[in-house]
């Protein structure tokens, strides 16, 4: 249902490279927001210094422009609350910082890590729950100042009100926590640098956010956040609350969660693999929504028009190679010749390909193609598959040419070649007839036959549609290429 209002919000940090899971929680926002034609907005989490970098931050603008999932206000875009990178918007947190103080919302606290380890542990040897125990919430400007003179810096926690806090997941329903498990946090560090705790909220509210999709392992920040939210309203900061829909989490090998180290995480393997993004989307999509009960191909027009975070399952969901694989490979069937020929460039030219590039013959290409896309899963697998057109030599694998050699193959070879220099290679039909000739004086049938030839022409055991491929290359190559096998042999 169309709801121009809606307004969601991608807003990762720039650290390493970007991983499935991150695209999932940005494909879900994106297209909540194409669906209900509301506003998708990018915004920057970059107030680490330490971990955060420029190139980190570079490669998200382009992995997102490579999935085509486009935003509405964000870097580049512009909008009416830029900046969108936290990193510019420092005034901003501590001017809020200040009002919660002033409002008696916020405090400053005192206690240093080791006292509040301490207190931690004697806290769990109780039995009772270690949070922050609100040590600092009523301190005397005596006191304070007494802290200071001792050269103790302080942070700033948030006070959290003495009561449950219930909301409505979207996604996982009515939740409530009770004020032992939800203590005081802090919100700014003792070197006065905001904490994401105050950063996010605060965006969120300034930014006019209407729907905060995100992981599963954000979840227990949710009713921090939300007491934080009821503050900023009775400042004048915020309008709303937010609703929440916190996404299942993405689960790896061994039924562990996915995360950054795992090597299947990474965006950038997929891309180098040649997924098509349409294809990626399509299988991101399904870790956690499903299309329809029999059907799980369909294009990115067809996924916004169905989608709805109310339909997304909380349950976690598993990541498989293989699924991904078939669905890419349903994508790249589904593409027009035109389409897949551009799409598969690329993986033509260096450095996946070692052939010198005058030796790319466009027409060979283009009259291979149609056959080439029924048989690829990613887009580069292209190059294996059609190197023997522009190679001078078939490739060298050694495993397929000691399985197709067998005893008896150069006296094949030797027919085979006769035949085919006598066939018509206007027709892959002609072709095929003279190897089915070739095997049948030797008491072979055509798949036993073809095996030798393929091998000394492409140098595999497997390939693209044989008779096509040697039409393709053209009579004289073929043939040379079998006179070089038969002298191998012969060697």
């Amino acid at each position: 249902m169309a709801n121009a209002n809606v307004r969601v919000r991608f807003c990762p940090s720039p650290t390493g490279n970007p991983h499935v899971g991150l695209v999932r929680t940005a494909l879900f926002n994106w297209a909540y927001a194409r669906h209900s034609g509301g506003t998708m907005v990018f915004r920057i989490e970059d107030t680490d210094a330490a971990r955060d970098s420029e190139e980190s931050y570079l490669q998200l603008l382009d992995s997102l422009r490579w999935l085509g999932l486009d935003w509405d206000e964000g870097p580049e875009a512009g909008g009416p609350h830029a900046p969108y990178r936290q990193s510019q918007r420092m005034d901003i947190y501590k001017d809020v910082a200040e009002k919660l103080q002033a409002a008696g919302h916020a405090y400053h606290c005192y206690c240093t890590p080791l006292e509040l380890e301490a207190r931690r542990d004697a806290a769990r040897a109780a039995g009772k729950p270690s949070g922050y125990d609100g040590k600092c919430r009523t301190l005397s400007a005596e006191q304070k100042a007494a802290y200071e003179a001792e050269g103790r810096e302080s942070i700033v926690r948030f006070k959290m009100p003495d009561e449950p806090i219930t909301f409505t997941d979207l996604v996982r329903g009515e939740l409530t926590f009770t004020p032992d498990n939800v203590p005081d946090y802090g919100i700014v560090r003792a070197n006065g640098a905001p904490l994401y705790t105050l950063v996010n909220p605060v965006d969120d509210a300034l930014m006019e956010i209407t729907h905060v999709l995100r992981g599963e392992d954000l979840l227990s920040s949710t009713p921090r956040q939300i007491a934080l939210y009821k503050a900023l309203i009775e400042l004048g900061v915020a309008q709303q609350i937010p609703a929440f829909g916190h996404l299942p989490y993405v689960m790896g090998e061994g039924n562990k969660k996915l995360s950054k180290r795992d090597p299947q995480a990474s965006l950038n393997i997929y891309r180098e693999r040649g997924f098509l993004p349409e294809g990626l989307l399509n299988y991101l999509s399904l870790l956690g929504w499903s299309f329809s009960a029999d059907q799980d191909v369909f294009s990115i027009s067809e996924m916004i028009e169905k989608f709805d975070v109310a339909d997304v399952n909380a349950n976690p969901a598993r990541f498989d190679l293989k699924k991904a694989e078939a669905i890419n490979a349903d994508h790249i069937r589904r593409l027009d010749v035109k389409a897949f020929t551009e799409a598969c460039e690329p993986w033509l030219q260096a450095p996946h390909a070692d052939w010198a590039p005058d030796d790319f013959d466009r027409a060979a290409w283009e009259a291979i193609a149609p056959y080439a896309q029924t048989r690829l899963t990613v887009l580069s697998d292209i190059t294996a598959n059609v190197d023997f057109l522009f190679r001078k030599e078939p490739v060298e694998d050694e495993a397929s040419w000691t399985k197709a050699m067998k005893e008896g193959s150069d006296a094949l070879l030797r027919t085979a070649r006769e035949k085919l220099e006598a066939a018509d290679w206007t027709s892959p039909e002609s072709l095929k007839e003279a190897v089915l000739a070739a095997g049948e004086a030797h008491g072979l049938k055509l798949g036993k036959a073809q095996a030798p030839v393929r091998v000394a022409v492409t140098g595999r055991t497997v390939g693209l549609p044989l008779f096509e491929s040697l039409q393709i290359l053209g009579k004289e190559r073929t043939l040379s290429r079998i006179d070089a096998a038969l002298a191998k042999l012969a060697a």
